[in-house]
């Protein structure tokens, strides 16, 4: 199976998961798969009223320069280690 088919199914599995993560696990989802799918962050950061987007944003912008591969990879080792 490919990286980007293990990939695919690790954001299937994440829809399942047995229990819900905590918010600093989620936000680390968040930004492995943005910096997975996409890449490094872009556009502006969002205002200061915007609390969980200013999150999401600075949680995705913590991992520039990690490889898509490398994120990819780390999302699907979260995934597994929660659905566990």
């Amino acid at each position: 199976m490919s990286l980007q088919d293990q990939f695919a199914q690790a954001l299937a599995d994440s829809k399942n998961l047995p229990e819900r993560p905590d918010n600093m696990t989620l936000l680390k989802i968040y930004a492995l798969y943005k910096q997975g799918s996409t890449g490094d962050a872009t556009g502006d950061r969002p205002g200061m009223t915007d609390f969980v987007g200013r999150a999401k944003f600075d949680a995705w912008a913590g991992l520039k320069g990690t490889t898509q591969e490398a994120a990819m990879q780390q999302y699907i080792d979260l995934i597994s280690s929660l659905k566990a």
